[in-house]
């Protein structure tokens, strides 16, 4: 009977642990499906190092980075699906999660609908796979900044070796030249109150930015065979 209850309890907190997880990083793991699959969201603003205010939708990259190191970890997780809906936000962190994705063993398939916008634009490539939905866009413009900036040639040069940054880390991690993707960021015949660029979905693929046009189960059955024709991690 001990032993019974005991069981309850651990499943019961199991539940409860997987019910947090999505509730407060949009996180999920699917444990009846074909393999096991980490299904992570990055949403909203992505929320760097500063907080941003209550009414924000954010992606918090503190909670990001060790569920990223932790997805790595886990033998039972076989793919993870990250997918992308984000106007952007802080650089450096986005940037930060971006470069873990990149460098994971797992099988990872990213899959953009509504927008991949600024920052968003290097964490859609980061993954093995890019998949980018019929109706989505993504927004690319120079690295910007909130606040006071001081108007010195120093930051001038911060930014331009953040942009730098940028575009090696996109033309790493996709079939976009560097030459295409710094027309489409210095672009000034397109946003009204901006610099920059906005790419539909079939745009982003003819580009080379993004692999292909898809939906859910486009991106899940690249994922499963990616799973398939991938050595296991572990022994």
């Amino acid at each position: 009977m001990e032993k019974e209850l005991k069981g309850i309890h651990s499943e019961t907190e199991e539940k409860l642990s997987e019910a947090e997880l999505a509730e407060e990083n949009g996180q999920t793991v699917s444990q009846n499906s074909k393999h096991l699959i980490h299904c992570l969201t990055v949403i909203g603003q992505i929320e760097g190092h500063y907080v941003l205010s209550d009414q924000n939708k954010t992606t918090k990259y503190e909670h990001i980075l060790p569920a990223l190191v932790a997805i790595e970890q886990d033998r039972s997780v076989e793919g993870l699906l990250i997918i992308l809906n984000t106007v952007g936000g802080d650089v450096e962190a986005g940037l930060a999660i971006a470069e873990l994705i990149a460098g994971m063993k797992t099988p990872t398939v990213s899959l953009v609908i509504g927008g991949g916008h600024s920052i968003g634009v290097p964490l859609a490539v980061s993954a093995k796979r890019s998949f980018i939905a019929p109706t989505a866009s993504m927004t690319i413009h120079p690295v910007r900044m909130n606040g006071t900036v001081l108007g010195v040639p120093q930051t001038l040069a911060y930014f331009d070796k953040m942009q730098d940054r940028i575009v090696s880390f996109v033309t790493s991690n996709s079939k976009v030249s560097s030459d295409d993707f710094r027309r489409l960021m210095m672009n000034t015949e397109e946003l009204v109150l901006d610099v920059g660029s906005v790419l539909e979905g079939k745009k982003a693929v003819e580009l080379g930015l993004i692999d292909d046009i898809g939906s859910l189960s486009d991106a899940l059955e690249c994922l499963y065979t990616m799973i398939e024709n991938t050595e296991k991690r572990y022994s």
